[in-house]
């Protein structure tokens, strides 16, 4: 049992470098990853040009935002900073870093809700704001 040279099955050497893997399971995993970043990004701008309302994104989870932070997802609307996510999610007892998909309904319906609640108070600010720059 003493000698560390050895190592059992599937484990890593302590220095810190991974087992080595399939390089095609490898690249499997990079082009996934790519995929779901270029989707993200894609949602997220979505989101922030309002074609889509975070609400939407909360409700129907789509498999792009499954496992994406919540914290993201709010801030990736117009004027939402961290601030702003953070007091929300906190009075609804939500951690920020919460992937959407993990949302149990009860917190997915009261987030949801809030945000809908939110919706038209934020357009009235936007427009009001349209209107004094012209």
């Amino acid at each position: 049992m003493g000698d560390t040279a050895t190592l059992d099955a599937g484990m890593a050497p302590k220095g810190g470098t991974a087992p080595l893997c399939n390089p095609q399971q490898h690249l499997r995993a990079l082009e996934h990853a790519n995929r779901v970043r270029l989707a993200r990004a894609r949602l997220k701008r979505r989101v922030g040009a309002g074609e889509v309302s975070a609400a939407e994104v909360i409700t129907s989870c789509p498999w792009e935002a499954h496992s994406m932070s919540i914290s993201d997802l709010l801030m990736s609307q117009k004027r939402w900073g961290h601030a702003r996510c953070r007091r929300l999610l906190l009075s609804i007892s939500v951690p920020e870093n919460k992937p959407v998909g993990t949302l149990t309904e009860r917190q997915r319906l009261a987030l949801a809700g809030v945000l809908r609640e939110m919706a038209p108070t934020a357009h009235r600010m936007e427009t009001a704001a349209a209107l004094s720059l012209a």
